[in-house]
């Protein structure tokens, strides 16, 4: 088995379980603990993972609220907006998700004429003085944890609409897995935002990357496009073989 394999094998166990030991993951996959050890170094610098003293946690960041998500790899975020934006042409309608990469994505779409749906009161807030963009806001029963309006009324002002692009924020990125959501109600509005659209985007920074949540959003290999920013290993390029993928570049 090669090291790529093992490591996503780690991370599969890490993500469902929340946890996971060294001695049993040699076990498992019959290496010796050292290896082990190694592999959690590699996953941890990347962010799949939090290695501790004989094993490994998932990392919390699915599950920060809102405001604490928007302060991580901030930077990233704002490239990655930035890149997303330039596939938005003026007279298209969009939908956009919640989230703190959407968001950023939001702000550079200012200034140009678009109709706007979004299931968020943040990504809302930036169009709200802007007399080119036509915004409307799904409705819905209010998360507070993450700042937007999912449950059925969200859910059948999606299905009611047409749209040139949906734009998704993940937490978690797998190739073979696809993006997947933390909870089944986050889920379900997303996937209802790719059925308005023509095109479906995924937009997710590198510690998205090899991570696996409980609830499918959809297959990577049925949206347009994900766009990331550079990824922190061979392995991530491996993991996003064969797909379209746009890189914002971060290094400036």
């Amino acid at each position: 088995m090669f090291a790529h394999e093992r490591q996503e094998r780690i991370a599969r166990q890490v993500a469902e379980h929340g946890r996971a030991a060294v001695a049993d993951l040699a076990v498992a996959l019959a290496v010796s603990e050292d290896t082990i050890r190694r592999d959690l170094r590699a996953l941890a610098s990347r962010g799949v993972v939090h290695k501790t003293h004989g094993g490994a946690l998932a990392p919390d960041t699915a599950r920060l609220g809102w405001r604490e998500r928007e302060g991580v790899e901030a930077d990233a975020k704002a490239a990655i907006g930035a890149l997303a934006a330039g596939l938005v042409a003026p007279g298209q309608s969009v939908v956009l998700d919640a989230g703190s990469t959407v968001l950023a994505l939001a702000r550079h779409l200012r200034a140009r004429p678009l109709t706007v749906l979004t299931s968020s009161l943040d990504v809302a807030a930036v169009f709200d003085a802007d007399p080119d963009v036509e915004l409307s806001l799904t409705g819905g029963d209010w998360d507070a944890r993450s700042r937007y309006l999912t449950g059925s009324t969200a859910l059948h002002a999606l299905g009611s609409r047409r749209a040139d692009w949906a734009f998704l924020g993940t937490c978690a990125l797998h190739r073979t897995a696809g993006a997947t959501s933390v909870t089944d109600r986050d889920a379900a509005v997303k996937r209802a935002m790719l059925a308005a659209a023509d095109r479906g985007v995924v937009l997710a920074d590198r510690t998205k990357h090899a991570r696996i949540l409980p609830h499918l959003i959809a297959p990577l290999d049925t949206l347009y496009a994900v766009v990331t920013d550079e990824p922190a290993t061979a392995s991530d390029l491996d993991d996003l073989a064969g797909l379209r993928v746009l890189r914002a570049d971060t290094a400036a």
